[in-house]
């Protein structure tokens, strides 16, 4: 029998072998990154798979502060390192030394293409989808029968309200977990349910992805009773997402919204029935003062009272209208003699000869001004005349000077504008005389 040894020193072992393989250090690996987690110590732990595995790496801190660019969810990349045995837990990983981007992984490609596909035919259209029926009876679920989104809704249901709850069980990951969903929707449809639930809870993209299948969508689309999805994630939309009549991000979500509160719709049923009873006890005792009113109105002695309070005011109304007439009367004899007591002979007179004196002095007034305006107006033209003549190029020729002009009646300023043999003209006071330039000198 070989010597006995312990858990530490087979993965010891183990690790040597590794370590010793030539053909496990030093290697490049292609693959995809998956499940990406950024520690706050720097360093970066994810997967890097193909179609048929996968394997966990660790990029330490110090080799990704080399990278010239960013590792991100779905990227597929070259990674340079070696294999390693992580002994606490028994098991092998790749230490990534280095890594070089070739490109955003296959599965992100198709399902993007994917999603163009479904967008362009009007599988995510907002009017395509369907209202949640408020009152179901029977609740549809399709799911895995051992997972937690089908107890979870369970629990949901017996808190809010007492539906019943239909399984479809079905694979929610790995091979053939699409068609499954696909079938189970389709079940379904054969059956009298009211809403359909269709999810799982979380997981990784890869734990989800049988939810951006085509299958999946296009059941859910052919669906005749309103799906709502219940993929448990919070941050990226599944397609099962985009084609529902409506997302929950959990199944418990899900649940919640396809159900009513009991306990609140038996507090709603109350608050009507009182609003109802209050309403009814206000018609009766409406009704009831309505009857008095007919009942006070058709007796003989209300009768009575009613014509004789009429009669008063019939009666106060005349007063006061005789009392308006009267008084209009005076206004009116007043308003007559106060134009004929302006219209005596007397008050005339009086009125003509203080417009008269009114006039006299407007006149007195005018002639006064008109006569200041003409003396201003004379200071003027002779400040302009004065201001005019100092700038008469003509009585600066009175004083002895004169001026020259070229053959085209310019001004000449300038020895530079004149040649040998120029015709010009001198202006001078009393007139001018014609010449030809014999000889230009220059300063």
């Amino acid at each position: 029998m070989s010597a006995v040894i312990s858990v530490s020193e087979l993965n010891e072992r183990a690790k040597a072998v590794l370590a010793a393989d030539p053909s496990l250090n030093d290697v490049w690996v292609s693959g995809e990154i998956s499940n990406l987690t950024k520690h706050t110590s720097g360093h970066y732990y994810f997967t890097l798979k193909d179609t048929k595995s996968e394997v966990r790496c660790t990029l330490f801190r110090g080799a990704r502060n080399t990278l010239p660019f960013e590792p991100a969810e779905s990227m597929k990349v070259l990674a340079f390192g070696s294999v390693d045995m992580y002994v606490a837990r028994g098991s092998y990983q790749f230490n990534v030394s280095t890594m070089r981007r070739s490109g955003i992984g296959d599965m992100y490609l198709a399902l993007e293409e994917l999603k163009k596909k479904l967008k362009a035919e009007g599988l995510f259209d907002d009017a395509r989808k369907r209202p949640i029926p408020k009152y179901p009876v029977t609740v549809g679920v399709v799911t895995s029968p051992t997972g937690a989104a089908i107890q979870d809704i369970i629990k949901v249901s017996a808190k809010r309200f007492p539906a019943h709850i239909l399984l479809a069980p079905v694979l929610v990951q790995g091979e053939g977990a699409a068609a499954s969903i696909a079938n189970g929707i389709e079940l379904m449809n054969t059956l009298p349910v009211d809403v359909l639930i269709v999810g799982r809870g979380g997981g990784s993209a890869e734990d989800l992805w049988a939810f951006n299948e085509e299958k999946v969508a296009r059941a859910i689309a052919a669906s005749r009773i309103p799906v709502i999805s219940a993929v448990g994630h919070e941050t990226d939309f599944t397609v099962a997402d985009l084609v529902a009549d409506l997302r929950a991000p959990t199944p418990s979500a899900a649940a919640e919204t396809a159900l009513p509160d009991i306990s609140s719709e038996i507090r709603n049923i109350d608050n009507m029935m009182m609003r109802a009873s209050g309403s009814l006890m206000h018609c009766i005792g409406t009704m009831r003062n309505d009857f008095k009113v007919l009942d006070s109105k058709l007796s003989p002695r209300r009768a009575k009272e009613t014509v004789d309070a009429n009669m008063r005011n019939i009666s106060e109304m005349t007063r006061r209208s005789l009392f308006a007439v009267r008084s209009l009367l005076n206004g009116k004899a007043a308003a007559f003699r106060t134009p004929d007591a302006k219209l005596s002979p007397r008050r005339a007179k009086d009125t003509v000869a203080q417009y008269i004196m009114a006039m006299d002095e407007i006149s007195a007034s005018a002639d006064a001004s008109l006569i200041r305006i003409v003396s201003d107006k004379k200071r003027d033209v002779y400040a302009a005349e004065q201001r005019m003549n100092a700038i008469n190029p003509m009585k600066v020729l009175e004083r002895g000077y004169s001026f020259v002009t070229g053959a085209d009646g310019r001004t000449l300023t300038s020895v530079s504008q004149i040649s040998y043999g120029s015709d010009v003209e001198i202006r001078m006071r009393d007139g001018s005389a014609k010449a030809k330039i014999n000889e230009v000198r220059k300063k």
